[in-house]
């Protein structure tokens, strides 16, 4: 859902506390079931472009450099709604995620437990990465 009004994105953008390193923390969650899917970083070109296409934009510390999310592994995310929290230093993304979220396969980067004293995957890959990457 597009913000077309650029004075909205700017109070938006405002309201924003970005760390140290320019960057605001994202929790991307499910719009429909709640699942918490992943948390990524935001630079204020990140979330400008967000808000203006309804497409989730992150930024990538390892690549310095945005993030389109799925434009290598087709698995997109959009946005119905972002939310700010109390302190703006941290944004929530409730999302339509088209695919997986996770790079490994799965629906969840949250998929490591505490389970018998051992971390386990809890949840196996839903798409193989040489179909979601070609490699």
């Amino acid at each position: 859902m597009p913000v077309t009004d650029s004075a909205a994105r700017a109070r938006f953008l405002a309201a924003a506390r970005f760390n140290e390193h320019g960057l605001l923390p994202v929790i991307a969650q499910a719009a429909t079931g709640g699942e918490v899917l992943m948390m990524a970083w935001m630079n204020a070109e990140a979330l400008e472009e967000t808000l203006a296409t309804g497409r989730v934009v992150y930024f990538s510390r390892s690549r310095n450099a945005l993030w389109r999310k799925g434009e290598t592994s087709g698995q997109v995310q959009h946005w119905t709604d972002l939310r700010l929290d109390c302190d703006g230093d941290t944004l929530l993304a409730l999302v339509e995620q088209q695919g997986v979220a996770c790079h490994t396969g799965r629906r969840s980067c949250f998929f490591q437990a505490l389970r018998d004293g051992t971390v386990t995957a809890i949840i196996a890959p839903e798409v193989d990465l040489e179909v979601l990457y070609g490699r």
